[in-house]
């Protein structure tokens, strides 16, 4: 009963976003209200509520200074130069941007933070996308799927990182077998930037194009950016927060909230001014805020109400006893909707365990369903519960069912190309 409640409650969240019949907002808080409510746990509602506003209420308030810090960097310019560099390079060709796009969203993957890495990659390329009419919700798939592949997989990335723990695995042995499916995933993504490219180059006005490429020629499409001390103390506080991340020498949150007062002094001196940048800033952090808080609900219900679990029993049951040596396979293709619509903490501790352990009584190596467990983070970096996903939707300025319409196709691609890869080069195998 629950699993059956728990699957038509996440297809009712999907019909009613993508049909735009509700706001992603009440969508992701009704639904499994209403499902509690079918499955008789009424009386329930405000302790599940409480519990999943409890998981999310730190990430709710670091994507807050989150993105107030990188909003004000965005306002002061230190990007900028970075922006005439990439369109400089690319000769405003759509092509060349859009793969730029998937390289450094692919690099800068690479500290495992969500949020960092939205934030760097838009800043660098939305003002290029705007300026040529280009599609953000290109720069937002690649974000989502490098995000996906690079930082789920990593083992100093956030979901790799509970894997490792809740099956008391070594990183080494659990990463180095990934490091070629990731490799070629990575590939993957870049060829389908490559195809989105080509399309962007055609969809764009010719004399449009033309204008602006002999704008970049010429060196009248930039504004000419003053590289004052301000600048340079800017810079030198981003590299530092990025590498106080990496470090782990403080909770995220922290590192952001300090980082955010020590930049708002710095550069905005009057009272005043400074209360105005938070007040402009605040329609792009607010949002943001009250999403995560909404998803929370999401996820405290659908957990604290046993559907997670029934559900995931439910997926379990239908591989045959004789075929216990495809589990790290099924492990790996039910991590796909699974990961997108868990919070990382309740597929990882509650889903994945229980897969261990059934692969376990056919001797299949728990490393293998931490590999297969991973590669539903591309997909997961797309639902709903991914807290950095509410960041990237706010910064492009679109609608969670846009996003997911454009992104899901080539998500589901490029996953089942990554299963594959595992397959191909022995990650994962079903011997």
């Amino acid at each position: 009963m629950l699993a059956v409640l728990g699957f038509a409650t996440l297809g009712s969240f999907m019909l009613l976003v993508m049909r735009k019949y509700l706001s992603a907002f009440t969508a992701i808080m009704l639904t499994p209200i209403v499902a509690a409510l079918i499955a008789g746990k009424g009386t329930q509602l405000g302790d599940m509520i409480m519990n999943g506003l409890d998981t999310v209420a730190p990430t709710a308030a670091l994507l807050l200074f989150a993105v107030l810090y990188f909003g004000l960097m965005m306002e002061v310019k230190l990007f900028e130069p970075i922006v005439q560099a990439i369109v400089r390079a690319s000769k405003g060709d759509p092509l060349r941007i859009v793969i730029g796009t998937a390289v450094l969203s692919l690099c800068v993957a690479l500290d495992g933070d969500g949020t960092t890495s939205y934030m760097i990659v838009c800043s660098a390329f939305l003002p290029i996308y705007r300026r040529l009419g280009m599609n953000p919700l290109v720069l937002a798939t690649l974000a989502a799927m490098s995000l996906g592949t690079i930082s789920g997989t990593t083992p100093w990335g956030g979901a790799a990182t509970r894997g490792i723990s809740v099956l008391h695995l070594n990183a080494s042995e659990y990463f180095v077998h990934m490091i070629g499916p990731m490799a070629l995933t990575s590939l993957a993504i870049i060829a389908v930037a490559y195809w989105l490219g080509l399309r962007e180059r055609r969809r764009i006005d010719g004399e449009k194009l033309a204008a602006y490429k002999l704008e970049i020629a010429s060196g009248e499409a930039f504004e000419p950016v003053r590289a004052d001390w301000r600048m340079w103390f800017n810079a030198a506080l981003t590299v530092l927060l990025m590498v106080l991340l990496i470090l782990e020498v403080a909770d995220l949150l922290v590192l952001f909230m300090v980082a955010f007062v020590i930049a708002l002094l710095v550069n905005i001196r009057a009272i005043g001014d400074q209360q105005e940048l938070i007040k402009r800033q605040a329609a792009n952090a607010v949002p943001v805020m009250i999403l995560v808080l909404a998803a929370g609900v999401f996820t405290g219900i659908m957990t604290d109400s046993g559907m997670i679990k029934e559900m995931a029993d439910a997926a379990l049951s239908i591989v045959p006893d004789g075929w216990g040596n495809v589990i790290p396979l099924f492990t790996a293709l039910l991590s796909l909707p699974l990961g997108f619509f868990m919070s990382n903490d309740g597929y990882w501790f509650g889903v994945v365990p229980v897969l261990a352990e059934s692969a376990a009584h056919y001797g299949i190596d728990a490393n293998e369903i931490a590999r297969a467990g991973a590669i539903g983070q591309i997909l997961h970096m797309m639902g709903p519960t991914s807290a950095p996903l509410w960041v990237l939707i706010g910064l492009v300025k679109t609608e969670l069912g846009d996003f997911q319409k454009h992104a899901l196709r080539w998500g589901v691609l490029v996953s089942l190309g990554y299963i594959a890869f595992a397959l191909l080069t022995g990650a994962i195998s079903v011997t």
